[in-house]
């Protein structure tokens, strides 16, 4: 893809940057959370209205990610690497600084979207920069080597965010990205060539395709994300249902009339690439559900700790770090069977929900951790493979494009998983206590048991998609697009 071979400095410094930006992004994603209490007693807000901290960051990156990958594929990854970062380590800092400065929450939101237009940068940029720079022959292994990182950004978040609110403050959630910002931007700014673009300038770029994707998209999320605190039927999450249907539909209609469409479909009519976007993104919606619910459970039911039961869910991250790496060095010996390994990693998530339907009151941690560590074993031995053949069916003018794909498909159904997991583990206590004579047990005894009834049947539904997931991998073919 490449017109003249990099030197191998030059390529360790390149996936050096991809990985920080992998890592900013995936810790800024778990380390707010925490600190939303905290938060909320500095401003002395509701839990609801705290809670835009962080809904108003996802509506932004949600609604950028595909606008902003068109956008690198036109003026090059150097410039949206380097924009990204500063966006986002500006954005940091005004997040920290502002709110106390001015009194107002407000800032706080405005800072917030600052560096959400960052982070959508970050997210894209860093499998389009591998996928374009990396040989073939390397970059499994380099994909390997990011998603290492994000598990170790998701896996660090809560612990440090915990710590500097508790013993720093708040601020300081947004103050330790500065350094690290700094830092990757003169990194990428020396290690980074300027890669060659099929366009000089912004003309003819589509406008009206990138407004309609961004109300669909920012409507969808916003309309599953408070679906539950305002209500299903509440008239602001029905008027975002229906702007997300007309913004997406006329985004689609749009894009197959568009000369120079943000998201070519024409990439669609490959089935296998079909099938490798649908299980990439059914694969994050099913951890969504687990990284929702295992808290509740662990917390509710077994009374641990906040601390206790972010250590206990770590297990999954070390997982995805352990058997990540593993799937990127033998990636390339298994050129032509390829789907086996993602099938291999369907079945270990499969196995981890099984156990997961038998939670009780008396689930020993060891049952718990071990499913927790096979389930991270799977999403690790999957997510780099599936990652490298959706950036190999895409040519080399479109790398941008379809690494803001896998970064929608990682992000929305995530946001959409939690909604949908909330709605299942409800109907579970409902059906519990219809069903299961709960009421004749002691009553210190009801809570955990209901509870427990709500994230089996989460759980057995996990088990299903895994399975259905597991078939759709027969269908997986090894592409590699040419250049058009």
């Amino acid at each position: 893809m490449q017109s003249e071979p990099l030197s191998g400095r030059t390529l360790t410094l390149i996936l050096l940057s991809a990985s920080l930006a992998t890592f900013m992004s995936a810790l800024d994603g778990t380390i707010v959370n925490i600190a939303l209490p905290t938060i909320s007693d500095s401003f002395d807000l509701t839990s609801s209205s705290v809670a835009w901290v962080s809904t108003i960051y996802l509506l932004v990156m949600a609604g950028c990610l595909l606008i902003i990958g068109k956008l690198s594929d036109v003026v090059g990854f150097k410039k949206i690497f380097l924009i990204g970062f500063i966006l986002f380590t500006v954005g940091s800092f005004t997040c920290g600084f502002l709110p106390d400065v001015t009194g107002q929450f407000s800032t706080l939101l405005a800072s917030r979207v600052l560096q959400a237009l960052g982070g959508a940068m970050m997210t894209v940029i860093a499998p389009a920069m591998l996928s374009y720079y990396l040989p073939g022959d390397k970059r499994a292994k380099g994909m390997s080597l990011v998603v290492l990182f994000a598990a170790v950004g998701m896996a660090l978040g809560p612990t440090l965010g915990g710590y500097l609110t508790e013993y720093l403050s708040w601020h300081w959630i947004f103050f330790i990205n500065v350094p690290v910002g700094i830092f990757a931007v003169i990194l990428g700014y020396a290690a980074i060539p300027a890669s060659p673009v099929a366009k000089t300038s912004l003309k003819g770029f589509d406008s009206i395709g990138a407004v309609l994707v961004f109300v669909g998209l920012a409507a969808l999320l916003f309309a599953f994300s408070e679906g539950s605190s305002l209500g299903w039927t509440s008239w602001p999450v029905l008027v975002s249902l229906a702007l997300a249907v007309l913004g997406l539909g006329g985004f689609l209609w749009r894009e197959l009339r568009c000369g120079d469409p943000l998201l070519d479909l024409s990439l669609f009519q490959s089935r296998s690439f079909v099938v490798l976007n649908v299980v990439f993104a059914l694969l994050f919606f099913t951890f969504a559900g687990a990284n929702y619910l295992l808290p509740f459970y662990l917390e509710h039911v077994h009374n641990y700790s906040v601390s206790e039961s972010g250590l206990i869910i770590t297990a999954m991250s070390v997982g995805m770090m352990i058997t990540g790496i593993l799937a990127g060095l033998i990636y390339a010996k298994l050129k032509g069977k390829i789907r086996y390994l993602v099938m291999a990693g369907i079945a270990l998530v499969a196995v981890g929900f099984f156990f997961l339907t038998h939670l009780t009151p008396v689930t020993g941690l060891n049952v718990i951790i071990s499913a927790l560590a096979l389930i991270g074993l799977g999403l690790g031995l999957t997510t780099t493979p599936l990652t490298t053949l959706i950036m190999s069916a895409a040519p080399a003018s479109k790398q941008g494009m379809v690494s803001s794909l896998t970064g929608l498909e990682r992000f929305a159904p995530m946001t959409i998983g939690v909604a949908v997991y909330n709605i299942i583990f409800m109907h579970g206590i409902m059906a519990a206590v219809r069903n299961s004579g709960i009421t004749e047990k002691p009553p210190g005894d009801i809570a955990a048991a209901v509870l427990s009834y709500g994230f089996d049947l989460a759980f057995v539904v996990s088990v299903i998609l895994a399975v259905v997931l597991f078939v759709l991998c027969i269908f997986i073919r090894e592409e590699t697009a040419e250049e058009k």
